[in-house]
């Protein structure tokens, strides 16, 4: 068993959906497998070195400082990035010239296609010793490099967080929920872009009956923390659409969200998730039409809806629980990932 160092997003601040971070789930699986996990806050730290208050402006270096006296008091088998612009790679390369068994890991949840996250993530390459991201394919080429391990990593999904059983209700008060944090910007959906209100509006056109609940779109504000959990737990289906179709694997973390409180993921078929669930476990559709006919033909047969969510809640948490996705991290990070002991693609090999 190991010593784990885990620099992420562990904020307290009453912000966004934090009690459902990966960061959390991560901790708990490793600390679940056996490891000790001492979780580092670098924003928490930023802002507490900051001249400026309650901003991070001036405080990075400050928490850079903080992380390494941490790691060279107790010396940690693994340091794991989540995500994070704060700690610096000349940080870590210090730390590995005096910690020459240490090795460290990268992770994130953002979408390669956004500006600037390969290269947020390729800052860090020449320090780490495995980067993982929750996407799949080709679009993992960029960050590449010799002797570097490089993979998909899912959402993982932790049973103490989403706690949720809507697949076991029949009544519930939405028939449908999406949580849009930006809802002015472009997703493509069933191959059109669109303006999510937009979006909103046209479903509520074509379901003139659709109970939805929308969580920052349509007037409607961004939630977190218990008012977030609440929300998910008061629909049966949820809609699980990117800002772009068609990236192999790709998805936020809202999918663990969707599908770890029991409700019936509907999904693009183009996002590849049906290499990995059936129709009898999600709902896919690859058309506006289709999604419409989904919804209608579910939202009125609450047996076959609670039936497919179940299935889908089961087959999630086997292939995603928090345990085995720690497990993959840590694997990669020592070099000893076994693609049999995994049922998703795992390292990345340049064709």
């Amino acid at each position: 068993m190991a010593l784990v160092v885990h620099a992420a997003n562990f904020s307290v601040r009453p912000k966004g959906a934090f009690q459902n971070n990966v960061e959390r789930k991560l901790t708990n699986g490793l600390i679940r497998n056996g490891h000790q996990v001492i979780a580092f806050s670098d924003r928490d730290m930023a802002m507490a070195g900051s001249p400026f208050g309650r901003t991070r402006a001036g405080g990075a270096g400050w928490a850079n400082r903080a992380l390494s006296d941490l790691c060279l008091a107790v010396r940690p088998d693994l340091l794991v990035l989540g995500q994070t612009d704060i700690i610096r790679p000349r940080t870590v390369l210090a730390l590995r010239e005096r910690l020459m068994a240490m090795r460290v890991a990268q992770w994130s949840v953002d979408a390669l296609f956004e500006p600037g996250n390969i290269e947020r993530l390729e800052r860090n390459l020449p320090v780490v010793d495995a980067t993982l991201v929750t996407t799949a394919g080709e679009a993992l080429a960029p960050l590449a490099r010799p002797g570097k391990r490089l993979g998909f990593m899912p959402n993982p999904v932790d049973v103490s967080i989403e706690h949720g059983e809507n697949h076991l209700k029949a009544n519930l008060p939405f028939d449908l929920f999406y949580a849009c944090g930006n809802p002015n910007d472009l997703r493509e959906v069933a191959g059109k872009p669109w303006q999510m209100d937009d979006f909103a509006a046209a479903l509520a056109t074509a379901l003139p009956t659709l109970r939805p609940k929308w969580v920052g779109l349509a007037g409607q504000p961004t939630l977190g923390g218990a008012a977030y959990q609440a929300a998910l737990e008061s629909a049966a289906m949820g809609l699980n659409v990117s800002r772009k179709a068609g990236e192999r694997l790709y998805s936020s973390d809202r999918l663990a969200h969707l599908a770890g409180n029991g409700l019936l993921v509907l999904i693009e078929r183009a996002s590849g998730y049906d290499s990995l669930f059936s129709d009898e476990e999600m709902g896919f559709f690859s058309t506006f039409d289709d999604l419409v006919a989904l919804i209608d033909r579910l939202a009125n047969d609450p047996a076959r809806r609670m039936a497919v969510a179940a299935a889908g809640r089961a087959r999630y948490r086997e292939l995603f629980n928090e345990q085995r996705v720690a497990a993959y991290l840590f694997d990669a990070a020592f070099d000893r990932v076994d693609p049999a002991a995994y049922p998703w693609p795992t390292l990345y090999s340049a064709p």
